[in-house]
């Protein structure tokens, strides 16, 4: 109470920009200086004579709006949102809640004012914990109660306990010192308090158990094995030492030429991307010291289009880097499983295999007979070689009992690492004589023999066309064992040279003969 001030007037106080901030409550008969927590009073008849005019530019506030609300209080801070829709309504502790009564385990309610606000809590919450008493029990003005545990919280680098609401675990609250003007301001309006909680909101990331086992069984049509079809092409070597290769746009040439050679060869297949892929390697002597590059960033623009490039590590060898091409390719419509099933006394397959130039195998003939003695007409086969013939398409297999037959690499020297036809002719052979099934994977080349999920196709039911009058057999002479036949071997043109391939297979020779159907 003022001098001279009837208890029903309410003093002004102005605010005066300083550092730290000075406030005056005044009357016409006395000033209230508040300044870092000090209270000083001065009497206007003892210090200035008459009445002091307050300046304009101090900010007023009501006296009952300044009492109790200069000292901080301990409230509530929202540091994990809830997964409910609860989160928002009234029977939640929100940020700026005011707390009035806290209960850790059995021990009695402390009630505020707490001492030594935030870090006195801080404290009780560590001897709590370290005496796993984590039950806790937090009372806010409003009236609202929140059950929860006590948990450790980093957060900045620093280490503090917040508590996790046991109804909830993803609604996490924490106490914080406040002005209560603030607490005040805060819990006026909710558009604030969620935009508030919209400011700190943050995605959070994590790991999740999949059954991948599962999934590859059910989702893939080929079980376990993806349908994902690549040609890693490597550059090719400038000179015979190897030290020096073809750009790389000389490799995305390449790739390019084989995808359409193969398109225009009747590989039914389609491009889906390229890209390029750094290859690791050892190099020394001329290699390295023509690629291996010290200098500054401004270097970085002569490997744009080179194949092969090097740096030295921090032991003092030279790494080279070279940069290959990986062309991406799928079939027009998927593949399509083929079982073909043995029977005793079945003594030919009815159908030859052969390889294209760009190392697709493909069913090259089949034979003409009509009945179902003959395990490709039985399978299906001969049908599906005839649909591809009238699309002028290639009858290309792409596996063998699951596992892929496609070229997947070209080497440095320009050579095509495949498969080739006389091992597979000898495999399916022995697939005949120990009358086990063979499964085969074909590529298909229309829409409409596919599944509408793309799924496995082995209940597609295959038109069956009629068979137009047979032409006269070729001779062909039947054998038991894994010899090529005889009328094969006898047609063989011996022109040309028999140079061994770089695929390591003595039969890649048969590719460059005038007769390139192997029957099985």
């Amino acid at each position: 109470h003022l001098p001279g001030v009837e208890e029903e007037e309410s003093p002004e106080v102005y605010q005066f920009p300083s550092n730290p901030p000075v406030s005056i409550l005044g009357s016409p008969q006395g000033l209230l200086f508040l300044r870092e927590g000090l209270v000083f009073l001065c009497l206007i008849s003892q210090v200035l004579p008459g009445n002091i005019p307050l300046p304009a530019w101090g900010r007023k506030m009501r006296m009952e709006q300044l009492e109790g609300k200069v000292s901080p209080v301990l409230a509530i801070e929202c540091v994990a949102g809830s997964s409910k829709a609860e989160e928002w309504n009234c029977d939640m502790l929100q940020t700026g809640d005011i707390v009035e009564e806290i209960a850790i385990g059995g021990t009695p309610a402390a009630r505020a004012p707490f001492k030594s606000g935030r870090s006195g809590v801080q404290k009780a919450l560590h001897a709590a914990f370290k005496r796993r008493e984590t039950s806790i029990t937090v009372r806010v003005r409003r009236g609202v109660e929140l059950h929860a545990c006590i948990v450790p919280y980093e957060t900045a680098g620093r280490k503090q306990y917040v508590l996790r609401s046991i109804h909830d675990p993803n609604y996490a609250v924490a106490f914080i010192d406040r002005m209560e003007s603030e607490c005040v301001q805060l819990q006026g309006s909710r558009s604030s308090r969620v935009a508030c909680a919209l400011s700190k909101a943050q995605l959070q990331d994590g790991y999740v158990s999949y059954p991948w086992e599962k999934k590859m069984m059910e989702s893939l049509p080929i079980h376990n094995s993806s349908s994902f079809l690549s040609l890693l092409i490597l550059p090719k070597a400038a000179d015979p030492s190897g030290s020096r290769y073809n750009s790389l746009e000389d490799t995305l040439a390449r790739a390019n030429a084989w995808l359409n050679s193969s398109q225009a060869a009747g590989v039914p297949i389609v491009f889906m991307n390229v890209q390029s892929e750094a290859l690791l390697t050892k190099i020394s002597g001329e290699t390295a010291s023509s690629t291996v590059n010290a200098g500054s960033l401004s270097d970085l623009s002569n490997l744009a289009n080179a194949s092969l490039y090097g740096f030295e590590d921090y032991h003092g060898v030279d790494i080279g880097v070279v940069r290959a091409v990986r062309l991406w390719y799928t079939p027009v419509s998927g593949e399509y499983p083929v079982e073909i099933k043995l029977q005793e006394g079945d003594s030919r397959l009815g159908f030859a295999v052969s390889r294209t130039e760009e190392g697709f195998i493909y069913v090259s003939s089949v034979t003409d007979d009509n009945d179902n003695g003959v395990p490709s007409v039985r399978s299906g086969l001969t049908e599906l070689y005839k649909q591809a013939t009238r699309a002028s398409k290639l009858l290309v297999i792409s596996r063998v009992s699951n596992e892929k037959v496609l070229p997947w690499m070209v080497s440095p020297s320009g050579a095509i690492r495949c498969f080739d036809t006389v091992s597979l002719s000898q495999k399916l052979s022995l697939h005949r004589h120990a009358l086990q099934p063979i499964q085969l994977h074909v590529l298909l080349w229309d829409q409409r023999m596919t599944s509408p999920r793309g799924g496995a196709r082995r209940n597609l039911a295959l038109p069956v066309a009629e068979a137009p009058a047979p032409p006269p057999d070729p001779p062909v002479v039947e054998r038991g064992d894994l010899a090529p036949p005889v009328e094969l071997v006898r047609n063989l043109s011996l022109s040309r040279a028999l140079a061994r391939d770089t695929a390591g297979e003595v039969s890649f020779r048969f590719h460059d003969f005038s007769v390139s159907n192997n029957w099985v």
